[in-house]
C-alpha cells in the first residue's frame, strides 16, 4: 500500500512562493505517475500538474510558467514549486500517486495554501 503525505502549505502574500512536498511511504515500484491537484472552497477538485516515470511533465494552463513539478526518486518525493502566487491559487493541494493507466490512485490528505492579496 502506498501512502502519500503532503507538506509545505501555508499563508503567503500574492507574488510569493511556496514549495509543496509529497513523501510516499510503501513500495513505489508500481507507481507510474505523480500529480498535484487542488480544491478551492465550493469548487471541484482540479488537476494542476503531473510528472510521469520518464520525467515528462504537464501543467494546467492556469499554472503554466509559474509552477514546477519535480521528483526525487531516492527520497520517494514529488515537489511542487509555486512561484508568482495569486489569490486564486488558494486551495487545498493534494498529491496523487497512480499506477500505469491510473488503475489505482493513492491520495494524500492535502495541505492548505492560502494566498492573500
Amino acid at each position: 500500500q502506498v501512502q502519500p503525505v503532503e507538506s509545505g502549505g501555508g499563508l503567503v502574500q500574492a507574488g510569493g512562493s511556496l514549495r509543496l512536498s509529497c513523501v510516499a511511504s510503501g513500495s513505489m515500484s508500481s507507481i507510474n505517475a505523480m500529480g498535484w491537484f487542488r480544491q478551492a472552497p465550493a469548487k471541484q477538485r482540479e488537476w494542476v500538474a503531473q510528472i510521469i516515470s520518464g520525467g515528462s511533465t504537464n501543467y494546467a494552463d492556469s499554472v503554466k510558467g509559474r509552477f514546477t513539478i519535480s521528483r526525487d526518486n531516492a527520497k520517494n518525493t514529488v515537489y511542487l514549486q509555486m512561484n508568482s502566487l495569486k489569490p486564486e491559487d488558494t486551495a487545498v493541494y493534494y498529491c496523487r500517486l497512480s499506477t500505469t493507466g491510473f488503475i489505482k490512485n493513492y491520495w494524500g490528505q492535502g495541505t492548505q495554501v492560502t494566498v492573500s492579496s
